[in-house]
């Protein structure tokens, strides 16, 4: 069974990892279970590495960093948001797998939103970036919410990429994510979605 533990904060992440590496013991090859840790937000910087050495995925929600960010610093002081809240940077610089998603109905269901949140660390119409330091690339960005995903899921035969013999579940933007200004990714409007090689919805 896939266990997906939802862990926010520095003690409960810990608890969490603590809690997998014990199970880990009298497993030949734990990766292979691609237990996951929901959120992973507000992480100690010693417990970032173990993501990678245990094979625990961070399934993280970007937009949270940005709908958050006004009262991290009141709550966890500048240190500790600096080194490990959000930490999307340091757990994939450490070899660690970072998914994607927005955490609906908590946040807005729309992807754009948290893939504006991922490379830009800002809030929409707001200048400065929450702890820059730790954004990811475009491409780090799309590939959190596609093979990343497919991955955690044991879809990555089947989803995550345009590759022969997948299941055709795409869709066609107005834009181009990985080139367009920052500002652009937010005005981006979906032309098409396709399923399973079927039209599912198309813009009028």
């Amino acid at each position: 069974m896939q266990l997906c533990v939802h862990a926010i904060g520095d003690r409960g992440n810990r608890i969490t990892l603590d809690l997998f590496e014990a199970m880990f013991e009298n497993e030949p090859l734990p990766s292979k279970l691609r237990w996951r840790v929901e959120h992973a937000q507000h992480l100690h910087p010693e417990d970032i590495p173990r993501f990678s050495e245990l094979g625990v995925i961070a399934a993280m929600q970007a937009v949270h960093c940005t709908s958050d960010a006004p009262f991290v610093i009141k709550r966890l002081g500048e240190r500790r948001a600096s080194e490990g809240a959000y930490a999307w940077r340091s757990l994939l610089d450490a070899g660690a797998v970072v998914t994607n998603g927005t955490d609906a109905p908590v946040e807005d269901v729309d992807p754009l939103n948290s893939f504006y949140a991922s490379v830009t660390r800002k809030r929409p119409g707001e200048e400065e970036p929450f702890m820059p330091h730790q954004k990811i690339s475009r491409e780090e960005a799309l590939y959190s919410y596609t093979m990343a995903n497919a991955f955690a899921g044991f879809e990555e035969n089947i989803k995550g990429s345009l590759t022969p013999g997948k299941l055709a579940d795409l869709v066609i933007l107005d834009n181009n994510l990985l080139t367009c200004d920052d500002e652009a990714i937010l005005d981006t409007r979906v032309e098409y979605t396709i399923v399973g090689g079927k039209i599912a919805y198309q813009r009028e």
